[in-house]
């Protein structure tokens, strides 16, 4: 079991060697014999199990897969797996991180595991009454909707609620929202079962015709927040904090800047969400879906507020990660990425998800607002095209 004060801040970590490192997460329990096994074999997934996961297998394609250092969550400190091809970006959030823990870490919240299915129908007599039919038909309809899914109700999830939307009157389109807890699965398969054993009665309460039944990618009942603060001293000083504030207003302001600011959230979210095999496309669909929600169009999903130490940070977005089904239990690489987080939930690996994405936006404004993003970027990408013959032992 993973020792509990165990710290992620280990000073150094990049001098070591591969072998040492992975020596290192081993030590107090942080990664399991098993799980460093399969690193200390390079991590490849093998291809019988490749072949099993997906459809004309004909080998397996890898990422390095690195470790983010110094990031505290919830008042527990995490070493957080990021599978990239781009140079810097574990770098960044880990240095991101090491400024952030100086003022307590990241404090995170998350809602249950709610997702959102749909079903649709066309041609719809009498489409405006259609929420109230549906009403009326409400007990009975949830109670088709948790019969198809009896294991996960059995697990405390199942269906909380519905909503009728109509979309087009005149054409009768209209379309029946179930809302499932799915509780720590992502729950894709979960909901998709859900509409297709609900829509024959939604169909008899409205006729017209059957359409689509799935989910939907945009879950706004499985929201994260994270937030932090960060002193303007170990920014760099107050006129980096300012820059920083400056940027994010710029991103409040302009969708041309926003979709670029919101990328750098993406980088370390969508990392650490392909280490520990996660949907990241439902990921990203996601969250720019919930971006372009915002009062007044596309906006940012982090801001950054001057405070009396320094500046605070918010991140929100909808997120459904899970800690069991899918690629979890298949992947040795993705089980020795969760030994490695040791979420006990699905929220609690949201929280980590999203910290490594603020972070990430962290490091790319403080990089932005002072010498430009490119120097240390461009010095890691240097190191990259050195190729094998650069000491393993080189800062990354």
């Amino acid at each position: 079991m993973k020792d509990p004060s165990t710290s992620s801040r280990i000073p150094g970590f990049y001098r070591k060697t591969l072998a040492e490192r992975l020596e290192r997460l081993t030590h107090a329990g942080q990664l399991g014999e098993a799980s460093r096994a399969h690193l200390a074999d390079g991590g490849a997934l093998p291809v019988a199990v490749a072949d099993r996961m997906i459809e004309n297998v004909v080998a397996v394609h890898g990422l390095p897969l690195g470790v983010a250092l110094n990031f505290r969550v919830d008042q527990r400190d995490v070493l957080v797996p990021m599978a990239v091809e781009e140079p810097s970006v574990v770098a960044a959030a880990s240095n991101a991180a090491r400024m952030v823990r100086f003022s307590g870490g990241f404090f995170t919240e998350s809602t249950a595991s709610v997702m959102t299915t749909q079903v649709q129908l066309d041609g719809v007599a009498d489409a405006e009454s259609a929420p109230e039919r549906i009403e009326g038909a409400r007990d009975a309809l949830l109670a088709a909707a948790d019969a198809a899914v009896p294991g996960l109700v059995r697990r405390g999830g199942g269906c909380r609620g519905l909503e009728t939307r109509v979309i087009d009157a005149d054409d009768g389109l209209v379309v029946v929202h179930l809302y499932v807890d799915v509780c720590d699965a992502m729950g894709a398969n979960l909901v998709d079962t859900v509409a297709e054993a609900v829509a024959p009665s939604v169909h008899a309460l409205l006729g017209g015709t059957p359409g689509l039944r799935i989910l939907s990618n945009l879950p706004l009942g499985r929201m994260t927040t994270v937030r932090c603060d960060v002193s303007a001293d170990a920014l760099g000083g107050a006129e980096l904090a300012d820059g920083i504030v400056r940027a994010s207003r710029f991103a409040e302001k302009d969708a041309f800047r926003a979709v670029t600011h919101n990328k750098g959230i993406m980088n370390g979210i969508d990392a650490v969400a392909l280490a520990l095999g996660q949907d990241w496309r439902s990921i990203e669909a996601g969250a720019h879906g919930f971006a372009a929600l915002k009062p007044g169009g596309y906006g940012p999903l982090a801001t950054w507020q001057r405070s009396h130490t320094g500046i605070a940070g918010t991140l929100t977005l909808p997120l459904a990660v899970a800690t069991v089904g899918g690629s979890t239990g298949v992947h040795p690489g993705v089980r020795a990425g969760l030994e490695l987080v040791g979420a006990a939930s699905a929220q609690e690996l949201a929280g980590v998800v999203a910290s490594a994405g603020l972070a990430s936006n962290l490091a790319a404004l403080r990089a932005l607002a002072g010498d430009g993003i490119q120097k240390g970027h461009m010095r890691l990408h240097a190191r990259k095209q050195a190729g094998p013959a650069l000491s393993e032992r080189s800062q990354p």
